[in-house]
């Protein structure tokens, strides 16, 4: 049995910080430091034609990026913590991913 799902991709500059961090060789993650955060957010669909339109559902997540996140200082808020942040704003999702700069991240599945 198939499972289809609509997948937007936005992405924002903030900043953030790890100031707990023990681990010696990477010290520096306790200073507030900028990342592109690139965003991946599935929502299911149950048929065809446009059950959930992509880009109404991506300009809402932007909106919200836009006066939580976008440019500001996230604090100690990981990428773990921002993908459990956008679906409890958004609990139809099943799919949250966050990477840092494209390169490293988080993903989270319900």
């Amino acid at each position: 049995m198939s499972m289809s799902r609509i997948i937007i991709n936005t992405q924002f500059d903030a900043i953030h910080c790890w100031p707990d961090c023990t681990h010696k060789d990477v010290m520096f993650l306790r200073d507030p430091h900028r990342h592109i955060f690139h965003v991946t957010m599935k929502v299911p669909v149950v048929h065809d034609n446009r059950d959930v339109e992509f880009i109404r559902f991506k300009r809402s997540v932007e909106g919200h990026i836009l006066l939580n996140y976008k440019g500001k200082d996230l604090g100690s808020m990981s990428c773990e913590m921002l993908c459990k942040d956008l679906h409890n704003v958004y609990p139809e999702t099943t799919y949250v991913s966050v990477m840092e700069d494209g390169e490293n991240g988080a993903e989270v599945e319900w």
